[in-house]
């Protein structure tokens, strides 16, 4: 009896299980689209006229993004407002005062010699301490210390952890590590310190936080005088908790603000969608999935039905692992969330395919027989694809901050559910369902005794997609072309997060409905104003940048809604998405493109990889061409479905040349371009299902999601169609002209086919 089936069905159980108890008890935290949150308003307080600038603003804003991400805290709003205000917006904290009493602190780190303690400089004639350049500090004990100027500060910290020491039961302390010079500073400031006898008041090191000791350990009698501590590394101890041990080891880590900064203003603001939006957005995706599965159970019957309970543990187990992570969920990552149910039936397809071809090809095959064979043949394309996205996400998480950095979190929880959901559920439920007598007689319900209607007109029209695959690049490259002029000539609308605006606050006598808000800004031309109830009676407007006339018929706008209308804030406010997120999330993207590169190179050799990230780019010039010719904002919604597109177009690409290498694999003397042809044909009716899949859903949320989700579907879509082209009309043309001019070394296939290329008049050199 083989056991496989049983244990498949007990994991799939208890996974199940395991997500439906946590997605019932751990609530889920939601952005500030959706729920709102808190405002946090800071005020630098410069020293002197050199700090009192835009720049150190700006710089403070850098800062504090650090530490927003340090506090856990996802998807922040955090823009410079005026000349020197910051406005932060946290959703979902559970401690708003903690988080803006860590905001704003300045978190000056010095590390310096004590040379004694202030009562033995009182009994020594001379001046005092403070005029003599020293300091003089309180430690944790109150006793007052003299100290020599900071020998170390801040920037000479490479990085702080918080940790807890089991073994000594010393409890938590904070770590640090050192970088550059300040390693050699650091063996130097021990060393002295080392060379005072036992007992002495200078064997110890003070380590001053914004004017405070909270640290002055003695130097251990191992250290030898002037030799000091090496490797660059120390502890903090003291009388830590885990709060204060972790809040330490974030400001450390956040750097020291580059002036101070007050928290004049703390209030709760409304969220920034209306609830109109977020019930269009919810419908589309029921009206979307609901499409989605219909499609499926059509083309696949009983697998269909099967596959559709697998995409719901999928949605289960996605939501679940959210939640548990503590993420936060906004409008375009819901959309999104929903488009990878979507984009998860690929898996499924992937396998009914290859089940249906099994079934097709060999006289006795039997359901259960090509189900099996079908999960064989379709795990390395699955395994594949599904990689080299986690790689793209991992590499998001670890490079980019901010929202970016939130999108590579997502994705890589939507990548994992998704194997799981079509190698683990999927494959449990059609075991058992096969086995089933019903099916055995009626085999005609299952979905794989047949092939299917693209495939079998493909089967009798067998066209060779592929006889000029010069025309194709040449389609591309005018495409190119035509979005290279798009961005040239119309150029990119970015948004506000982007180039920042201005930002118009008004108080009412009583409170104004946001919805009515966006709906007569929108009829007075400004669909884009973002308004957002702040406080009791007040509310918001942020926009792009106005002249004075717009600004006049904005604030005539608002009057006319609400006559005791009062503007009590009129600011320009700098991009929520800094000069150093952008720089970090681009930086992100290349290396990421970069190892998806060097992973393709691995499996299917440099020719297809170059193929697959050359398609890759070029969908993504393309798509930003057409949102230059149509006028569409480049914005933070805009940026996750780029990075969507990414994904799909990797996906594509790589099932694609999944069925090249098997091909190759098993006719070796076949030339390559009919190999790759034969491919395209093959793979075309699991495209075909895929596309139609994710397009019903984007089609939902394109005309009935609302104008939030109008571009953000739109963008998708455009992705869509253009990502499916691109693998089959890109991709595999370039391939076939790369392998042309190229080494027979570079696919599987190519150093089979010389022979027969030989013959044929052409010669492939090593």
């Amino acid at each position: 009896m083989n056991r496989s089936p049983h244990i498949r069905g007990l994991i799939a159980l208890a996974v199940v299980a395991l997500s439906l108890y946590v997605a019932l008890t751990v609530p889920v935290h939601l952005g500030l689209d959706l729920r709102g949150g808190t405002q946090i308003t800071l005020e630098t307080r410069p020293a002197g006229a050199a700090d009192a600038d835009s720049d150190a603003t700006d710089r403070t804003v850098e800062v504090l993004r650090g530490r927003i991400d340090a506090l856990g805290v996802a998807e922040p709003a955090i823009a410079r407002s005026g000349a020197d205000r910051i406005v932060v917006e946290l959703p979902g904290l559970q401690d708003p005062r903690k988080a803006a009493d860590v905001l704003g602190r300045t978190a000056q780190l010095t590390f310096h010699q004590v040379l004694g303690t202030a009562a033995e400089a009182d009994q020594v004639p001379g001046p005092s301490p403070e005029r003599s350049g020293e300091r003089v500090l309180a430690d944790e004990s109150g006793q007052r210390l003299r100290l020599q100027a900071a020998s170390l500060t801040g920037k000479d910290v490479e990085k702080a952890g918080a940790r807890f020491d089991q073994q000594t039961g010393a409890g938590w302390h904070v770590t640090v590590d050192f970088k550059g010079p300040g390693k050699q500073g650091w063996a130097r400031l021990t060393g002295e310190a080392a060379c005072r006898a036992a007992g002495d008041p200078g064997r110890r090191v003070a380590i001053v936080l914004d004017d405070k000791i909270i640290s002055s350990p003695r130097v251990d009698p191992s250290v030898a005088c002037r030799s000091g501590i090496s490797g660059g590394s120390t502890q903090i101890t003291g009388a830590f908790d885990d709060a204060e041990a972790r809040e330490l080891a974030l400001l450390i880590n956040g750097g020291a603000l580059p002036v101070p900064v007050e928290t004049v203003e703390q209030r709760t603001v409304g969220p920034t969608l209306g609830a109109q939006a977020i019930t269009a957005g919810a419908w589309a995706a029921v009206i979307g999935t609901a499409s989605t599965s219909l499609f499926i159970i059509v083309v696949y019957r009983i697998m269909g039905v099967l596959a559709t309970v697998a995409l719901a543990c999928y949605g289960l187990i996605s939501y679940a692992a959210l939640a548990a992570l503590g993420a936060t969920l906004t409008l375009p990552g819901l959309a999104g969330f929903v488009l990878a149910i979507g984009m998860a039936v690929d898996a499924n397809v992937l396998v009914f395919e290859r089940a249906r071809e099994e079934y097709a090809s060999r006289p006795r095959a039997t359901p259960r027989s090509s189900l099996a064979a079908g999960f064989r043949r379709a795990f390395s394309a699955i395994a594949d694809s599904n990689i080299t996205t986690l790689i793209a996400a991992g590499l998001l998480f670890f490079l980019a901050s901010g929202p970016v950095r939130g999108f590579g979190v997502t994705l890589a929880i939507g990548v994992l559910a998704s194997m799981v959901s079509a190698l683990v559920i999927t494959r449990a439920l059609t075991d058992y369902a096969v086995a089933r007598p019903f099916l055995r007689r009626r085999l005609r319900f299952t979905g794989i005794a047949h092939t299917g209607a693209v495939r079998d007109r493909l089967s009798r029209s067998r066209p060779n997609l592929l006889r000029h695959p010069r025309r194709w690049l040449a389609a591309s490259a005018a495409a190119l072309v035509l979005a290279a002029a798009g961005i040239a000539v119309r150029g990119l609308d970015f948004g506000v997060e982007f180039t920042g605006g201005r930002l118009i606050e008004y108080s009412t006598a009583a409170p104004v409905d946001a919805d009515r808000a966006r709906a007569a800004l929108a009829d007075a031309g400004f669909p884009r104003a973002v308004v957002q109830t702040s406080g009791e009676n007040g509310f918001t407007v942020r926009t792009h940048h106005l002249s004075e006339a717009q600004a006049a018929t904005l604030t005539d706008t608002v009057t006319d809604l609400a006559r005791d209308a009062d503007k009590v804030r009129d600011e320009a406010i700098g991009p929520s998405l800094g000069e150093e997120l952008r720089r970090g999330a681009l930086i992100a993207l290349v290396v990421a493109l970069g190892a998806q590169l060097l992973y393709l190179a691995a499996r299917f050799r440099w020719l297809l990889g170059t193929s697959a990230v050359v398609a890759l780019a070029h969908d993504v010039v393309i798509l930003v061409g057409v949102f230059a010719w149509l006028g569409k904002p480049v914005d933070g919604v805009f940026l996750a479905a780029l990075l969507t597109v990414i994904g799909y177009s990797v996906n594509d690409s790589v099932v694609l040349f999944d069925r090249i290498r098997e091909l190759g694999r098993s006719d070796r003397e076949e030339p390559f371009a009919r190999i790759a042809g034969q491919a395209l044909l093959q793979t075309l009716p699991r495209t075909v299902s895929t596309g139609m899949g994710a397009a019903l859903i984007l089609t939902a949320l394109a005309v009935l999601g609302g104008d939030t989700l109008t571009d953000f579907a739109l963008a998708l879509l455009i992705g869509l169609v253009v990502g499916t082209y691109s693998s089959m009309f890109t991709a595999t043309p370039l391939a076939v002209e790369l392998h042309k001019h190229g080494r027979a070394g570079d696919v599987p296939a190519i150093r089979a086919a010389h022979a027969n290329d030989t013959a044929e008049g052409r010669s492939c050199h090593p």
